[in-house]
């Protein structure tokens, strides 16, 4: 009865477990309708690329898609928070890995 009981415990465990990580990853997902435009000069150091939502904006990188490719346009974006931004003021910082127009 007993390695029932503890394999009862142990499979609760990894359920919660599974389910807290999914929502952090979750948290790091996000989907942006804006326009794109292309970093000229900033008084932060990462991004190539920003994209304006209302009042907000964000820094913007890919390595799968040419962003030069959408400069002012708007578009719909599917991107993931980059861990240690933002800094010196600047804005979050996103990894796109989806674009549709």
């Amino acid at each position: 009865m007993k390695p029932i009981k503890i394999f009862f415990v142990i499979t609760i465990l990894l359920f919660t477990y599974a389910c807290n990580s999914t929502k952090i990853q979750k948290d790091t997902l996000m989907e942006i309708t804006g326009t794109i435009e292309a970093i000229e000069m900033s008084s932060w150091q990462y991004g190539t690329h920003t994209i304006s939502k209302d009042e907000n904006f964000y820094a913007l990188t890919s390595e799968k898609i040419d962003l030069k490719t959408y400069e002012g346009k708007t578009v719909r974006i599917k991107a993931e928070k980059i861990a240690g931004y933002p800094v010196d003021g600047g804005p979050e910082y996103l990894e796109v890995h989806e674009i549709r127009e």
